[in-house]
C-alpha cells in the first residue's frame, strides 16, 4: 500500500479542482437573485394592481414564486438558471422550493408515497420543522403578552 505525501495530496486536489471564477459567478448570482426578487417584486405590484389588499399580495407574490420554482425544477429549466446563477437562485425563496422539489423528483419512480412523499423532506425537513415550532413558540409568547 502506497501512502501519499502532504504535497502530493496537495497536488492532486489542485489538478482535480478547478480554480473559481468569482469574477463570472459573483456578478452572475446578483444579476439571477435580483431578477428573481424583482419578479416577486413585479407579482405583488400585479397584485396590488388588481384590487388584492397589500397584506395578502405578499404572501400571493411568495406562493407564486414558490408555484414557479417548483414547476421549472420539474420541467429542468430551473437547473439550469441554477447553473449560471448559483447562489443567486439558492437564496431566495425559490431555492428552498427547488431544494423541496429536486429529491421528490429523483424519487418518483418509487411510488407517491414512499418515493415522492418521503424523500421530499429529506433537506427542507428539518427548516419545516425548525419554523413550526419557532412558529408556536413565537404565537404563545404574543399571545402571553397580550393578556397582560
Amino acid at each position: 500500500m502506497e501512502t501519499v505525501t502532504n504535497r502530493a495530496y496537495a497536488q492532486m486536489v489542485k489538478k482535480a479542482s478547478p480554480p473559481s471564477k468569482s469574477a463570472r459567478n459573483i456578478p452572475l448570482a446578483f444579476l439571477i437573485g435580483g431578477a428573481i426578487c424583482t419578479l416577486g417584486h413585479a407579482f405583488i405590484k400585479l397584485y396590488t394592481s388588481r384590487g388584492v389588499p397589500e397584506e395578502t399580495a405578499f404572501p400571493a407574490a411568495s406562493v407564486t414564486l414558490v408555484f414557479l420554482s417548483a414547476l421549472f425544477t420539474g420541467l429542468n429549466v430551473y437547473d439550469k438558471l441554477a447553473k449560471y446563477g448559483g447562489a443567486g437562485t439558492l437564496v431566495p425563496i425559490t431555492g428552498f422550493a427547488n431544494a423541496i422539489t429536486a429529491p421528490a423528483l429523483e424519487f418518483k419512480t418509487e411510488g407517491y408515497v414512499m418515493g415522492l412523499g418521503a424523500k421530499m423532506f429529506i433537506i427542507a425537513g428539518p427548516v419545516i420543522v425548525y419554523g413550526i415550532a419557532a412558529g408556536v413558540a413565537y404565537g404563545i409568547i404574543i399571545y402571553l403578552f397580550r393578556l397582560y
